[in-house]
């Protein structure tokens, strides 16, 4: 039996776009034309339904042409990739970036989280709801896109044959309605860094051209890879251990044991996995170094993949950095085509979901699954990526590594804390007069971070991000190491630092990150899907000043909380209530 969806069949503008992917279907059983031998012989198989891990980028192609995703189109590129409908409408509706209702081929999403909150979003999104109407027709409300630093922020993409989308931050109401009238796109803004003392990882931003393979030789660029190559993947493995690093994408896992494992991994082939997809309100610096320093990325890639017999690579950035996209497939295609990349890097498009930044949900991502966390073990090391051993770092992970190579483990150690060692990147946006990206050695006191980047009237910091923790102005003397954090029951987390000022109304912010977490939650497991719906519903009669007892309120968000932390699958569930309970005690937002 043949069973369809309904909707239609693909139009030839559809189509065109998965062929313009794929390639021309050979056969009736592609979605071709009929040939003879197709009464006779069937096409499909494991060879086939191997590809369907192109599932992503086809409806990328699909969405970019069309401005959504159809059931004919979704039927057409089932039928090319040998996959049943009913798994691929799962996936499709997954995804926050695909539409399944006819859109317009303008789309404009304007950021409402937590740092664009702090400089007037929510004005500006009144302000477009009273010309334009609701969120979701003209225009489209936006968790986090990135742009923290140059709050507000906003994307806007335009479908069609020369697809184009562009970030654009500071976002005001003349460029929206510039824009949705028609309007020429203003230019992306030039990154300006902070001035601060002697940045290591920071330093080739602003001296290096990013889209100059011979700009960056120039500053020193692939002379790590040439030094590994030379001294083999156990020197290299070696000096990360010696090094200490501990991986910069929150959970601080040793980098070197990690390397060691995969590289004795058995089984083949090996994936290298770089983690792109940050999405952490209040996180931007992987978008600073995607967009600045790309082949450093390439670079440090490179050496894992060389360390560890990794085969194949993958950059997997989320969908809302466009213009990091580009530089890094820049970067890649540059290396390769001077033969100095011998690795083959793929990147690969996120789609609108922040729980795809947990690794193995990233993996299904990959696979064209919907980025559903899996139950561990098994490890990534033994089994990740299409079953294979696989190693994930992020961003900044991969970029300690080409300066630990040049100068040696024991000179990236003697910098920072025993238990912290190097330097770390951190984040800082809100209600700060000089935000962006500030590099300091671990240890440095949050108070010296916050004095550099001209924090305000202090109420509180957000440290860590939308899963991290609240500190008073009393505890901003912390060290910002994993240890000093630790000590005060917070955590460094994604590196983000979001200054809220005396004028902040934290009950807003509380309910913006409960709202966040509510929606971003796949929803595989019950602790997070309803745990997350219920915190934001307890939230709202709480902070909106309806009828209830307020201290039964909070117990149970507590009792909530402890379920989420001791039963969700991954990370997303178990850090879903940390914000809003450090929210509840330490800012005493409630008398209760």
């Amino acid at each position: 039996m043949d069973i369809r969806t309904t909707g239609g069949p693909a139009t030839a503008e559809e189509m065109a776009a998965v062929d313009g992917l794929l390639g021309e279907p050979e056969s009736l059983w592609e979605g071709g034309e009929r040939r003879a031998s197709d009464d006779h012989l069937a096409y499909g198989g494991r060879a086939t339904r191997s590809r369907r891990h192109l599932l992503l980028p086809v409806l990328h192609a699909i969405q970019d042409r069309s401005g959504w995703v159809s059931r004919g189109a979704l039927e057409y590129a089932c039928r090319r990739l040998s996959i049943p409908p009913a798994e691929a409408y799962g996936v499709v509706s997954f995804y926050a970036r695909f539409g399944l209702q006819p859109r317009g081929a303008l789309s404009l999403h304007v950021c409402d989280d937590i740092a664009c909150k702090c400089s007037g979003a929510e004005e500006l999104c009144a302000a477009l709801e009273n010309a334009h109407g609701p969120s979701g027709v003209v225009w489209h409300r936006s968790p986090c896109l990135g742009l923290c630093d140059r709050a507000p922020a906003a994307l806007v993409e335009r479908a069609g044959m020369q697809h184009k989308d562009r970030q654009i931050a500071p976002f005001t109401l003349a460029q929206a309605e510039s824009i949705l009238g028609g309007g020429a796109w203003p230019e992306p803004a030039t990154y300006s860094m902070p001035r601060q003392a002697q940045p290591k990882l920071l330093r080739r931003i602003g001296a290096v051209d990013p889209e100059s393979l011979e700009s960056y030789r120039l500053h020193g660029g692939f002379t790590a890879l040439g030094r590994a190559e030379v001294i083999g993947s156990d020197a290299v493995i070696r000096e990360i251990t010696e090094s200490r690093l501990l991986g910069r994408g929150g959970a601080a896992f040793p980098t070197g044991r990690k390397w060691e494992s995969v590289a004795k991994a058995a089984a083949r082939p090996h994936y290298l996995v770089c983690n792109a997809d940050e999405s952490e309100p209040g996180t931007f610096k992987d978008r600073v170094l995607m967009e600045n320093d790309p082949f450093a990325i390439v670079e440090g890639m490179a050496i894992a993949a060389l360390a560890t017999g990794c085969e194949k690579g993958f950059l997997y950035v989320r969908t809302e950095y466009p213009l990091a996209r580009r530089r890094i497939e820049n970067a890649i295609a540059q290396a390769r085509a001077q033969g100095i990349l011998k690795l083959e890097i793929e990147v690969r498009r996120g789609a609108g979901a922040y729980i795809c930044g947990e690794e193995t949900a990233l993996f299904n991502s990959i696979e064209g699954k919907r980025g559903e966390p899996r139950n561990k073990p098994p490890f990534p090391v033994d089994v990740g990526l299409f079953g294979k051993p696989t190693l994930v770092n992020n961003v900044e992970t991969l970029l300690n590594v080409v300066d630990i190579v040049v100068e040696g483990g024991a000179s990236f150690a003697a910098t920072g804390t025993k238990d912290s060692t190097g330097t770390r990147l951190f984040c800082a946006s809100g209600h700060v007069t000089r935000p962006g990206i500030y590099e300091v050695a671990m240890g440095t006191p949050l108070r010296a971070l916050l004095d550099t980047a001209g924090a305000r009237k202090v109420q509180a910091v957000l440290l860590g991000g939308a899963a991290g923790s609240f500190l008073t102005p009393d505890q901003i003397d912390v060290p910002l190491s994993f240890e000093g954090t630790r000590a005060i029951g917070a955590t460094l987390g994604s590196g983000a630092v979001l200054v809220f000022d005396d004028t902040a109304d934290m009950k807003q912010v509380l309910l913006r990150i409960a709202r966040f977490f509510r929606d971003e939650s796949c929803g595989q497991c019950v602790p997070c899907r309803v745990g997350t719906k219920r915190q934001e519903e307890i939230l709202e009669r709480m902070l909106g000043g309806r009828d209830g007892d307020g201290r039964s309120d909070v117990l149970l968000l507590s009792d909530i909380a402890q379920a989420m932390r001791d039963a969700s699958i991954c990370g997303l569930g178990q850090t879903a209530a940390n914000a809003i309970a450090s929210g509840l005690t330490q800012l005493k937002v409630l008398n209760v």
